[in-house]
């Protein structure tokens, strides 16, 4: 009988500005070509933003934003018979993290004519306030996925 190996996934270290594992990702992610430092300086100016325009902490406005992109189902393509089915599957709590980190950078990342810290920081301001792109493509996830739920019976399979 054959063994079957396991992925070792490497351990991320904190950030060394606010010792968030989660700060460390939105880093990582926001990398670009193996310039951490420059991903650090961005990030770290627009908490700066953050904390200039809202006069509260940016980390309450970061998980905020966070809570409220993080998707709880998404949509799966599944082939069953010859037809293909759109199925909602529930999202995990690690998959829900990387996909808001994501959704939130791509969508800075779309804004064109500013510095990317400032468009890290209004998209995590209007993420946190239940408006923007990423929220938007957050409810678009969840709204196909009602409009499929007719289907969610397949997600056995």
């Amino acid at each position: 009988m054959a063994k079957i190996k396991i992925a070792n996934y490497k351990r991320i270290q904190p950030d060394p500005k606010y010792h968030s594992l989660v700060v460390a990702k939105l880093i990582n992610y926001l990398m670009l070509g193996g310039k951490k430092s420059l991903a650090q300086k961005i990030v770290y100016g627009a908490f700066e933003d953050i904390k200039t325009a809202v006069k509260t902490d940016p980390l309450e406005v970061f998980d905020n934003a966070l809570k409220n992109i993080g998707p709880y189902v998404e949509i799966k393509s599944k082939r069953i018979g010859g037809a293909n089915y759109q199925v909602p599957i529930e999202v995990s709590k690690e998959r829900r993290l990387c996909l808001a980190l994501r959704w939130i950078i791509e969508s800075a990342r779309n804004v064109k004519g500013k510095p990317m810290r400032h468009k890290l920081a209004q998209e995590l301001l209007s993420a946190s306030k239940k408006e923007g792109s990423a929220y938007k493509k957050r409810e678009d996830t969840h709204r196909m996925a009602e409009a499929n739920k007719a289907f969610a019976h397949y997600a056995r399979f």
